[in-house]
Order: structure tokens, then C-alpha cells, then sequence
């Protein structure tokens, strides 16, 4: 038996599964370029992916994670969070939480590039706890996206954040996952946030 209580969230941050989805099998860039080239939609398909008739520049696919952000139509400029810093500047943001102004209306959203090749199945989890005890979790499906250069945004769908004394009380902790459908996780990182009268 463990000495430690077991840590719930990796439960938390599980995705949910779809029955009878099976993964496809993984193909190159190059391998899905060639592929029925006579097939009019597969060929749109694949410009939506930026496979444009041109191959993978080669290497593993990879995926990096830019910037995580709120914006809210009360909000002058939208609050970002650097994701391209090193693992101890982003453990910073645990201990010390944005502030996030209450009984407002706001997003969450990233920005992102994929390189080498397609990441298939991209998705975004992010479980909320508040003292220990997860209230509020959002996983959203990102799709599936082709190399390129210019950055990837998704902003996902809007919330209200809480309001009142008991609600300004305390500091809420935030753990964000990004993973594919092969299971490899991109990003996982843990923040803060406290609620405000004011931003």
C-alpha cells in the first residue's frame, strides 16, 4: 500500500473515450500526399492540413505549445501566459495566481504550431480544483492539424467566473494538458488563479 493518498487528477485529466474509435494508422506526410490523388474531398482534406501536394520537411512530429490566454469583452487586453518558458518559470504561475476579475464573462484559449507532421486527434484538458476538490473541467477535441509555420489559435467556449465573498475566498489551482490520440501528451502544466472585484 502507499505511503501518499492517490493523486486523483491524472483521473481528472483522463480523456474521455469514444466507443468503437479506433486510432487510424499513423502515415507521413509524404505517404498522404501521394495517397488518391484522383479523390476531389480527400484532396481538399488534405490542403485543410497544409499537405498542398508538398512532403513533410521529415523528423517526428512535433507540437509546441505558445501561449495560453484569457480575453473577455471586459478585459482591455487579453491576459497571456508564455508557454515557451522554461519549466521553472512556468512553475512560478502556481504560486503566483492571475487574478481573474468575478461575475465575468471569459475565454480560455491557446496558440500553437505543429512541425515535421500531422498530429492527428489534438485535444485540451484543464481540471479547476479549489481546495483539493475539482470544480469545474473542460476538454475540448482541437482537431487534427498539418505542419506549418504560422501559429494554430483555438479559444474555447465561454464561461461566467463565480462571484460573491466565498468565491473571492481562496486560490484556485489549474492543472492544462494537451495530448493527441496516440496518447502523447504536448503540454501539462500546473497555474493559478484567484477571483477579484477587479483584473
Amino acid at each position: 500500500m502507499s505511503a501518499h493518498p492517490k493523486d486523483n487528477t491524472e483521473d481528472d485529466l483522463a480523456p474521455t473515450e469514444t466507443q468503437g474509435y479506433k486510432v487510424g494508422q499513423s502515415k507521413t506526410v509524404a505517404e498522404l500526399a501521394a495517397l488518391d490523388q484522383e479523390d476531389e474531398s480527400l484532396q481538399r482534406w488534405k490542403a485543410s492540413l497544409g499537405l498542398g501536394g508538398k512532403a513533410g520537411a521529415g523528423g517526428s512530429k512535433k507540437v509546441i505549445l505558445k501561449t495560453l490566454f484569457l480575453s473577455s469583452p471586459t478585459l482591455s487586453k487579453d491576459i497571456t501566459i508564455d508557454l515557451t518558458q522554461s519549466p521553472t518559470e512556468l512553475a512560478k504561475l502556481k504560486k503566483e495566481p492571475l487574478t481573474i476579475k468575478e461575475g465575468v464573462e471569459y475565454s480560455v484559449g491557446i496558440t500553437f504550431t505543429v512541425e515535421n507532421e500531422i498530429v492527428s486527434g489534438l485535444r485540451f484538458l484543464q481540471v479547476v480544483k479549489r481546495t483539493g476538490i475539482a470544480v469545474d473541467k473542460t476538454e475540448a477535441m482541437l482537431g487534427s492539424y498539418g505542419p506549418q509555420e504560422a501559429h494554430y489559435t483555438k479559444v474555447f467556449a465561454s464561461e461566467e467566473s463565480p462571484s460573491g465573498m466565498l468565491a473571492r475566498s481562496g486560490t484556485y489551482s489549474v492543472r492544462s494538458r494537451v495530448m493527441d490520440d496516440d496518447k502523447h501528451i504536448w503540454l501539462d502544466f500546473e497555474w493559478g488563479f484567484k477571483l477579484g472585484k477587479e483584473w
